[in-house]
């Protein structure tokens, strides 16, 4: 199986002249401790375990290895902007910041720095627009387009209609639980639902009060921004009083296993949405035998095929065609990281592609370019078997609703563009 289009015959010409090869660094920011670590440890073990199958079957990327710097943040700004401080000389390519607190202190950073950053379907939504954000990219998909992913489905679900329903925002109070409000509050005036906002102060461990409220006011639906310990919290609390699980929806970093599995029984139905596709693909039988049992994986193994770990993986996936693809843009194995912004404003992943990397429709197709660094934007909705323990597809990828996005979008990085003296434009 193939890691890239570019071909061992190119790769071989480059490494004629040398006999000496150099490392593709990938810095990892992981939160393998605190309130947030249920999350981060599967999805950084998913991300480091793809470049790990990469080394140990490809040889790395285009005959170049890959390098993983870890760097444990405990999901904490400062010590997120300490890790990127104390690894970008390292020759760092790209950085996954795992948050929108974060990355919103290193979008400056980097950008000076000449470092691409990849937030993906977190971080600061308008970085989607490239001509403003040229290093940042939150492919394929961003919290703007989750919450109307979210209301599509519940428009679907009410034949057409969402005038008179109630729509609560349970919401993580950070950066990050206040992304989705602006959207919904336009999606709100257009299709005529009430929308209610509960924020839960991080990291979200006391929430009786709020759904108590929940209670008292009886919303037809709750959505929710959470992440870590809030998520297990809001779903027993929601069972508690008894709140139907089917009308309850976490966005994609709140619909992981470990979210539901605390609850036990009495949160089968809860639903989620997802940006990427969870079932046995082929590439996690390679990472089972080329990794975990060869005793080169990041964590014990038990994460392998997890929600989290999938969507670290596919990150990862998409890291390295990027990687792939600024080799053969440049025609070198050993890239710099303006090179590898651009493979990342060059990448197209197609369905054909991602079979080929054995991971058959894990995301929907999506092309980048300098204007848009998006990507297409489509989630789906899973729920909770509790069963079976598995989370079940319930749709397709649903399309957000553009009209409304791409005006926000433009809105907010015309505004970031003014108030940091950027001239927007492609480079």
């Amino acid at each position: 199986m193939k890691t890239s289009t570019f071909t061992a015959a190119a790769i071989a010409g480059l490494l004629a002249g040398s006999a000496a090869t150099a490392d593709l660094v990938i810095p990892d920011l992981s939160y393998r401790t605190g309130p947030y670590a249920a999350g981060g440890i599967p999805f950084s073990d998913g991300y480091q375990d793809y470049f790990n199958l990469l080394n140990a079957r490809d040889g790395g990327i285009g005959g170049e290895p890959v390098r993983i710097i870890e760097c444990e943040t405990g999901y904490n700004t400062e010590k997120g902007v300490e890790c990127y401080e104390s690894t970008k000389g390292e020759g760092a390519l790209v950085y996954q910041p795992l948050s929108t607190g974060i990355t919103y202190q290193l979008i400056p950073k980097a950008t000076a720095d000449g470092i691409p950053l990849h937030t993906m379907g977190y971080g600061r939504t308008s970085a989607a627009d490239g001509e403003v954000f040229n290093w940042v990219f939150n492919y394929p998909a961003n919290y703007w387009d989750a919450a109307s992913v979210a209301v599509n489905y519940l428009i679907d679900e009410n034949a057409g209609d969402l005038s008179g329903k109630t729509i609560a925002l349970v919401y993580h109070d950070s950066a990050y639980g206040a992304e989705p409000i602006r959207t919904l509050e336009e999606l709100s005036a257009k299709h005529g639902f009430d929308l209610s906002l509960f924020p839960v102060t991080p990291p979200g461990q006391e929430q009786k009060s709020t759904w108590l409220q929940i209670r008292r006011e009886r919303p037809d639906y709750v959505v929710m921004w959470g992440w870590g310990v809030m998520n297990q919290v809001a779903i027993q609390e929601a069972a508690n009083i008894s709140f139907p699980m089917e009308n309850f929806i976490g966005n994609w970093w709140a619909g992981a296993e470990h979210d539901v599995t605390p609850a036990g029984a009495a949160a089968d139905g809860y639903k989620s949405l997802n940006m990427n596709r969870v079932q046995d693909y082929p590439v996690l039988d390679e990472i089972q035998s080329l990794v975990v049992d060869a005793g080169n994986a990041a964590g014990d193994g038990n994460n392998l095929g997890k929600v989290l770990y999938v969507r670290g993986m596919y990150a990862a996936m998409l890291a390295a065609e990027a990687i792939a693809k600024a080799q053969e843009i440049h025609g070198v194995s050993d890239i710099t990281a303006a090179q590898m912004r651009e493979g990342m404003e060059a990448l197209e992943l197609t369905e054909a592609r991602m079979a080929e990397l054995g991971m058959a429709g894990i995301g929907p197709e999506f092309s980048v370019s300098c204007e848009d660094h998006g990507g297409s934007g489509g989630g789906l909705v899973q729920q909770w078997n509790a069963s079976e323990g598995v989370f079940v597809p319930l749709t397709d990828f649903i399309a957000p609703d553009d009209e409304v996005i791409t005006a926000l979008v433009a809105e907010d990085a015309a505004a970031f563009a003014a108030e940091n003296n950027i001239t927007p434009g492609c480079m």
